[in-house]
């Protein structure tokens, strides 16, 4: 019977997103909610799956591990496209890769929805108090706070939403700078903000929040010099991509108070355990939330289970390496 592997599900949540009992009547299948420790760890357990049906970037598929999968037909990837899976590996190995290219549903703005509540609860010191409350007490140890409005926001990466979480910015009176290695002068006005340096904008800003796509090119461009410009008590954020930041430096900085750090995404995932990041009370830290909102699920689920059932049925639609053909 053909086995199917749904990946990656850390918040259990894909079986209420869509309707499973069409594939469920034709194969075997299998959630996963934990991250595979290892690559090993996945060639072992993902062995017997014919076809894998993944979350974002969540699992690694390089070349390594697409070798090791011998019974693999079929990848479902959720968006249009994933940084960490080695596509013409896929086709070397006769492996049809198929996406979930939203459409008019899901949640776009989702992640700089959750770039601003990082944003205000730097500032603002909210998930101390909070601890502070749950733990009988009240206004003591909770820092204090700092007002946004009149402040800076600087945003490396005026795209989609980049663009939007500075219109957020805006509506809290917020002065708006931006900068990315190809960012003009007419897009940046367009979105309310101002053409800056790379270095202007480190320095001068009182909150930063990165919306990048990481790359090659884009990997480490906050470096550590950049990092020592900033402003004693500025606020860095990244619902982007761990790698965009220097993570040695950026844990260094938050060791020493100088600047706090508001993050969503991380350089290893799940962040291991006894992270120096965790740690520190100059951090507001969330699990990589930045997409998974309700209505982003109920977009990528159904459309991986018509994925996988047109690939059953010998018609495999939104193929990402089309030259693959059908299944024979």
């Amino acid at each position: 019977m053909t086995k199917i592997a749904v990946l990656d599900d850390w918040q259990d949540v894909a079986r209420t997103s869509a309707d499973w009992s069409g594939l469920a009547g034709r194969a075997e299948l299998v959630f996963f909610s934990d991250a595979f420790a290892t690559e090993d760890d996945a060639a072992i357990a993902l062995a017997d799956f014919d076809i894998l049906l993944t979350m974002r970037e969540r699992t690694a598929f390089p070349d390594t591990l697409i070798r090791r999968l011998p019974k693999l037909r079929m990848i479902g990837i959720t968006g249009a496209r994933n940084a960490s899976l080695d596509v013409a590996a896929c086709s070397r190995a006769g492996v049809t890769v198929c996406h979930t290219a939203r459409g008019a549903g899901g949640a776009p703005y989702a992640t700089a929805e959750l770039a601003l509540g990082l944003l205000i609860s730097a500032a603002r010191s909210i998930p101390v108090a909070d601890a502070a409350m749950r733990a009988g007490g009240f206004q003591r140890g909770v820092p204090v706070g700092v007002g946004l409005a009149g402040k800076t926001l600087g945003v490396l990466g005026l795209g989609r939403l980049g663009a939007r979480l500075a219109r957020y910015a805006l509506a809290l009176d917020m002065n708006v700078i931006a900068w990315s290695p190809n960012l003009t002068e007419p897009r940046a006005t367009e979105a309310g903000a101002r053409l800056v340096s790379k270095a202007e904008l480190m320095a001068r800003s009182d909150a930063i929040s990165l919306h990048m796509v990481l790359s090659a090119r884009s990997r480490g461009i906050v470096g550590a010099s950049d990092i020592a410009q900033m402003k004693p008590g500025a606020i860095l954020i990244n619902t982007s991509r761990g790698p965009l930041v220097d993570e040695a430096a950026l844990v260094a900085a938050v060791r020493a108070g100088k600047i706090i750090a508001a993050l969503d995404v991380y350089d290893k995932e799940p962040l291991p355990r006894d992270h120096p990041l965790r740690a520190s009370r100059h951090t507001v830290l969330t699990p990589h939330l930045g997409y998974g909102v309700e209505e982003t699920w109920r977009d990528f689920y159904p459309r991986s289970v018509e994925n996988a059932e047109a690939f059953l049925d010998g018609k495999p639609v939104r193929v990402l390496n089309a030259e693959q053909g059908p299944p024979s």
